[in-house]
C-alpha cells in the first residue's frame, strides 16, 4: 500500500494530480461535501451555543468505509480540497469523520493543477485553517436557521411547499423590485434625427445632437433641411488610449460567458470546472483581480513570442472589494503558450475567452485617433459624426470587452472620410423616427450577478446556485414571449421630397429574462411585510462582511448566530401568531352573469381566478390562468374568458365530451381521457365541432391501442407497452425495464412479476 494518501474532492482531479506524485501517493476522490448538517429540528442546538450535529450524507458513507480503510493503512493522509472556505470546511470534515489524529495528516492547496504547484504544495503543508472553516460553518447554521423558521411560516401564510433562504429571497426582491418598476414605467415618445451626407465620393452618417419632443417639431426640421446648404463647421481630432480590464473572477466571468457565448451561469461555472480538473485554467472561485510573478512573466514571454516587445505592457491589478483575498489569483490559464485547447466544445470556447482576458491584461494599451465632426444644420442645429481610427491596436489584438447594457452604443461611427472645415456637403438623405423611451432592461442572468456583487449579496461560489434555486423553486422564471408589433413613423427627406412612413417593430420581447412568476412576488411582498432585516440588501451584504471577519479571526461565529437568531426567532413567533394570510388578492370587477366579485389569487394549487366568495351561499367558481398570464396584469375580459371553460359540445357514447382550457394548452376530454388540441395542425377552442372532437378521440384510441403491446387479466394494472424508448413492463403508476433478450409479446404474468422484483440497480446520476 502507498504511503501517502492523497483527499481531492473531485474524480478528475485525482486523476491527474496522482500522475504528477508517484508511486508513493495514492489519490481518491470525497466527491465534494461528505457530512453535513442533520435532518430535522435537532441540527442545532441552540441553547448549547448554535452546537452543530453533523451527519456523513447517505450517499457518502460507501466513500467515507473506502477512505477510513485507505487511511489506517497510510504513514500520512493529505487534505487536498479547493482553497476556499468551503474546501477548507470539506477537509475539516474529512479529519472529523476519518477521526484522523494531528500528526496523521497535513493540509495543502493549490490555485491550478500543475506538476509544479502540486509538488510545490506538497513542500508546504500547512494547519486546517480554523477560522476558515467557521466562517463556512456560520453560514451553513445561519442558512439553515433562516430556511428551518421561515419556510413553515410561508406554508401556513401563503401556499404549501414553500421554501425561503437568506440569499435567493433577496436575489428573487431583486428580480421583483425590476418588474414593478416596469409596471410604473411609462413610455414617452421622441424623434430621433439622422442623416446621410455624400463627402468625397463616400457615404457618412451622422446624427442631430437634438431629440425632436413631437411629430410637428420633427416634421418642421425636415422640411427645413430641403434646399439647407449642409456645410462642415469644425473637424476635431484627438489623441486617445484604451486600456484592457482586469483578467476573469468568478463574477466577471460569468456576464462575459453569458454575453460573448450564450451560457447560463451553471454552464459557465460546469464548464470552468472540467477546465480546472484537467489542468488548463487556476481555479474558478475567486474574486481576485492579483495575477501571480509566475503568471506575468509567463504572459510577457508569451506575447513578445507571439506578438513582439512592444504589445508587452506589465500591470499589476488592485481588487476594489476590500474583502477579496489578494494571495489568491483570478482566473487565467495555467499556461499561456497554449492559445486553445482540444476538448468538448463548450470547454474550448470558454477556455480562449479566458486566455484572451488574461493575456490581454498585460498588453500595451490601444493607441487611437478619434475625429469628431460637426455639421452645420437648419435652425441652429447642428449634425456630428463621430469616428476613431487604430494607430495602434495594442491588446485589441487580442480581445475587446462586452457591455451588459442593452443601449447600443452609436457615438462611433466607424472611420470618417477625409474631409476639411467649411466644406459644402451632399446631403443623400435624412430621416426623422419615432422612438420611445425604453422601461428599465430586465435582468439576465449575467446582470443579475453583477448587481448581486454589487450590493455584495453573496460570494463567488453562491452566484450559480442561487439562480438555479430560484428557478427552480418557481420564484423566477425565464421569460418566453418573442414580443408584440409595434408601428412607428418617420419622416424621410430623399430625392428632393419629404415623405411620412409607417414601419413596424417587436418590442417587449421578455425572452430569455428573469421574470417574476406571481408565487415569487406574493412571497417576495409577504416577506418585505413581515422579515424587512431579512429582505433588506445592506442587511444581506452586511451578513456576508460579518462571515469575512470571522474568516479572518476577527469575530466569534457563535456571537454572530446569537445577536442575529434572538430577534430573528421573535420575529418568526410573531408572525406565525399575528400575521393575515397572504395571497396576492386582486380584484378585478363584477360577474355580468351573476353580480358576483371575481378576484384574482394565489390558491392551494398556485395563481387562479374565483367568481364568488367563501361566505356565499353558492361555492364559488374557480380557474387556473394560463401559462402566460399572471394575477398581477390579468384583465377582467381574460377572467371571463376562463370562465367560458369547461365546456359540453356533445355527447358520444352517451358521455359529455368537453372541451377545456389547462396550463399547458386547450384539450379534449371524455371521461378520464384527455386529447391535446394541436393549434399548430389547425384545430382551436373556438373551432372545435364534436365531430372533430371524436376524431381526435378515435385518434388516441388508436394510439393508445398500438402502446398495448399486453394486459393480463391476473392484474388490471398490469401491462407491457410500446414507449419512447422500446417496450416496457408497467404496474400501476410504477415502470419497470424489459431484459434485452425478452421477447414482450411472449411474456407471462410469472415472468412479469419476476422482472419487476430483480429491477437492475440504477447506476447513481453523478452531482
Amino acid at each position: 500500500m502507498a504511503k501517502n494518501l492523497v483527499i481531492v474532492e473531485s474524480p478528475a482531479k485525482a486523476k491527474t494530480i496522482e500522475k504528477y506524485l508517484g508511486k508513493d501517493f495514492v489519490v481518491k476522490s470525497s466527491m465534494g461535501h461528505v457530512r453535513d448538517l442533520a435532518k430535522g429540528d435537532g441540527s442545532i442546538d441552540v441553547e448549547k451555543d448554535f452546537a452543530p450535529k453533523y451527519i456523513v450524507s447517505s450517499d457518502k458513507k460507501k466513500v467515507i468505509a473506502e477512505l477510513k480503510k485507505l487511511a489506517k493503512e497510510a504513514e500520512l493522509v493529505w487534505l487536498a480540497s479547493d482553497e476556499d472556505r468551503e474546501g477548507e470546511a470539506i477537509s475539516w470534515h474529512l479529519k472529523e469523520a476519518l477521526g484522523l489524529k494531528p500528526d496523521g495528516y497535513k493540509r495543502i492547496t493549490f490555485n491550478e493543477i500543475t506538476k509544479t504547484a502540486v509538488l510545490s504544495a506538497i513542500e508546504n503543508p500547512r494547519e486546517i485553517d480554523a477560522d476558515l472553516v467557521n466562517a463556512q460553518q456560520a453560514r451553513r447554521i445561519l442558512d439553515r436557521l433562516v430556511g428551518f423558521e421561515l419556510s413553515p411560516v410561508l406554508w401556513r401564510k401563503v401556499k404549501p411547499s414553500l421554501s425561503a433562504g437568506r440569499v435567493q429571497s433577496v436575489a428573487v426582491r431583486l428580480i421583483v423590485d425590476k418588474e414593478l418598476d416596469i409596471e410604473k414605467f411609462k413610455s414617452s415618445v421622441f424623434y430621433r434625427t439622422d442623416a446621410i451626407f455624400d463627402a468625397q465620393g463616400s457615404k457618412m452618417k451622422a446624427k442631430l445632437a437634438k431629440n425632436f419632443d413631437s411629430e410637428k417639431d420633427a416634421k418642421e426640421f425636415v422640411d427645413a433641411c430641403l434646399g439647407h446648404d449642409f456645410k462642415v463647421n469644425s473637424v476635431t481630432k484627438k489623441p486617445a488610449k484604451k486600456s484592457p480590464t482586469a483578467p476573469f473572477t468568478t463574477s466577471t466571468l460569468q456576464q462575459e460567458a453569458s454575453l460573448k457565448l450564450g451560457f447560463s451561469v451553471s454552464r459557465t461555472m460546469g464548464v470552468a470546472q472540467r477546465l480546472y480538473e484537467a489542468g488548463h485554467i487556476t481555479y474558478m472561485r475567486t474574486d481576485s483581480v492579483n495575477l501571480s510573478k509566475t503568471a506575468t512573466d509567463a504572459a510577457q514571454a508569451e506575447i513578445e513570442n507571439a506578438y513582439g516587445k512592444e504589445y508587452h505592457n506589465f500591470r499589476q491589478y488592485k481588487n476594489k472589494n476590500s474583502s477579496a483575498q489578494e494571495a489568491h489569483e483570478a482566473i487565467r490559464p495555467t499556461n499561456f503558450a497554449a492559445h486553445t485547447i482540444t476538448g468538448e466544445s463548450d470547454q474550448e470556447k470558454l477556455y480562449q475567452l479566458i486566455w484572451k482576458r488574461s493575456i490581454a491584461s498585460q498588453m500595451s494599451e490601444a493607441q487611437l485617433e478619434r475625429t469628431a465632426i460637426k455639421i452645420d444644420a437648419p435652425k441652429n442645429l447642428e449634425f456630428s459624426a463621430n469616428g476613431e481610427i487604430i494607430k495602434f491596436d495594442g491588446f485589441l489584438k487580442v480581445y475587446l470587452e462586452s457591455s451588459i447594457d442593452d443601449e447600443d452604443d452609436e457615438s462611433i461611427d466607424g472611420l470618417l472620410p477625409p474631409i476639411k472645415e467649411g466644406e459644402l456637403l451632399s446631403n443623400d438623405s435624412v430621416t426623422s423616427t419615432e422612438r420611445f423611451t425604453r422601461p428599465p432592461a430586465r435582468y439576465v442572468e449575467a446582470s443579475l450577478v453583477k448587481k448581486l456583487e454589487e450590493l455584495g449579496i453573496g460570494r463567488p461560489s453562491t452566484y450559480a446556485p442561487t439562480i438555479s434555486t430560484i428557478q427552480k423553486r418557481g420564484y423566477v422564471e425565464k421569460g418566453e414571449r418573442e414580443g408584440v408589433e409595434r408601428k412607428y413613423k418617420q419622416i424621410v427627406l430623399e430625392g428632393g421630397s419629404v415623405n411620412q412612413v409607417e414601419q413596424t417593430e417587436k418590442t417587449g420581447s421578455d425572452k430569455g429574462k428573469l421574470v417574476p412568476t406571481d408565487i415569487g412576488r406574493v412571497v417576495t411582498e409577504f416577506l418585505i411585510q413581515h422579515f424587512d432585516q431579512i429582505m433588506d440588501y445592506n442587511f444581506t451584504a452586511s451578513v456576508e462582511k460579518e462571515f469575512d471577519d470571522i474568516a479572518q479571526g476577527l469575530v466569534k461565529w457563535t456571537k454572530m448566530l446569537k445577536e442575529f437568531y434572538g430577534p430573528f426567532h421573535d420575529k418568526v413567533e410573531d408572525t406565525i401568531e399575528n400575521s393575515e394570510r397572504a395571497s396576492g388578492e386582486r380584484e378585478l370587477g363584477v360577474d355580468p352573469k351573476s353580480g358576483k366579485k371575481i378576484i384574482a389569487r394565489i390558491g392551494r394549487f398556485g395563481p387562479m381566478v374565483q367568481i364568488g366568495e367563501q361566505d356565499d351561499e353558492e361555492k364559488p367558481k374557480f380557474a387556473s390562468i394560463q401559462k402566460d398570464q399572471s394575477i398581477s396584469t390579468i384583465t377582467l375580459e381574460e377572467a371571463l374568458e376562463l370562465f367560458k371553460f369547461p365546456k359540453t359540445i356533445g355527447q358520444f357514447e352517451d358521455k359529455d365530451v368537453k372541451i377545456n382550457k389547462g396550463r399547458f394548452g386547450p384539450y379534449v376530454q371524455i371521461e378520464r381521457t384527455f386529447v391535446s388540441i394541436k393549434e399548430d395542425k389547425g384545430d382551436s377552442l373556438e373551432s372545435m365541432t364534436i365531430e372533430r372532437a371524436i376524431e381526435l378521440i378515435l385518434e388516441k384510441r388508436e394510439e393508445d391501442k398500438n402502446r398495448i403491446i399486453k394486459e393480463f387479466p391476473e392484474n388490471a394494472e398490469m401491462q407491457l407497452l410500446n414507449g419512447r424508448y422500446g417496450a416496457y413492463l408497467k404496474i400501476g403508476k410504477k415502470n419497470y425495464k424489459l431484459p434485452k433478450d425478452a421477447e414482450p409479446a411472449e411474456l407471462s404474468y410469472e415472468e412479469c412479476v419476476h422482472i419487476s422484483e430483480n429491477q437492475p440497480k440504477g447506476r447513481k446520476k453523478k452531482k
